[in-house]
């Protein structure tokens, strides 16, 4: 079953060495996890002033420039998984917890999940 691990980070951390670390971290996972063939793929994200909201209304399309919202925390990266059961995407979830040093979010994509073939 295929999950996504989400990376979270404070708005308003600063890049430190610690950071630094954390990316070799990550970089020694990402790694291990491709050789397990836990990997589907991982990526980093440019803060949220550099995203865009992307829309379609009234069947044109709109685009706003970042950034979106009072938010305390930002979407920073995520690692996407295929991982056998729940069980073991929590460990990598916890590995890669550990390695970035901050909180992550797990959750199971839809399709994977058993999306009924109807909605497919």
């Amino acid at each position: 079953m295929k999950y996504v691990v989400m990376i979270f980070r404070s708005v308003d951390r600063v890049w430190t060495a610690d950071d630094d670390e954390a990316l070799r971290r990550w970089l020694r996972l990402e790694q291990e996890l491709a050789a397990s063939g836990d990997l589907v793929s991982s990526e980093g994200l440019r803060p949220p002033e550099d995203g865009r909201i992307v829309q379609i209304r009234e069947g044109q399309q709109v685009v706003t420039d970042g950034p979106f919202g009072e938010a305390k925390e930002q979407l920073a990266g995520f690692f996407l998984i295929d991982a056998p059961d729940d069980k073991r995407a929590q460990e990598i979830a916890g590995q890669v917890s550990a390695a970035v040093g901050d909180r992550v979010e797990l959750r199971g994509t839809l399709i994977s999940a058993g999306m009924p073939d109807e909605l497919r």
